[in-house]
């Protein structure tokens, strides 16, 4: 499967080692991830020689090309939150994940729409469990 991953750029960084096991979790059950040098730690500067509308032309494409999203929400993001927005609206799956006690925001806690599907984990056993559930019903 086609897996857009989104997480926090310039919102913050302190969930980049849970993005590098997610990345790896979903390589490893062999999806594609057009995303996964999101979860490196050279994103910052790969990224801002990048024009924003190249940006989000880019990101726009690999969303409509995508099977479903998984998002790891513990930092709050303006542009994860669009993502997972856009993917809802194109009537795809959306997974977002965050750290168990970290509150999240209440746009996506509250979203009722059953194409979402948002899990707290406590360790990456825990995000690996939900990741391959989550996709296993796609």
């Amino acid at each position: 499967m086609e897996i857009y991953f989104g997480c926090s750029i310039t919102g913050g960084r302190s969930q980049e080692t849970e993005y590098q096991e997610i990345v790896r979790i979903l390589s490893k059950l062999g999806h594609h991830v057009p995303t996964a040098h999101l979860s490196q730690s050279n994103v910052e500067d790969l990224e801002k020689i990048v024009d924003p509308v190249e940006v989000y032309n880019r990101d726009v494409q690999w969303i409509d090309d995508c099977d479903a999203m998984i998002a790891e929400v513990s930092t709050p993001s303006h542009g994860v939150g669009y993502e997972i927005s856009y993917t809802l609206t194109n009537q795809k799956p959306v997974l977002c994940l965050h750290q168990a006690g970290v509150r999240i925001s209440k746009m996506i806690s509250g979203n009722k729409n059953p194409l979402l599907q948002v899990s707290e984990y406590h360790s990456t056993s825990d995000m690996a469990s939900l990741i391959e559930e989550f996709l296993d019903q796609k």
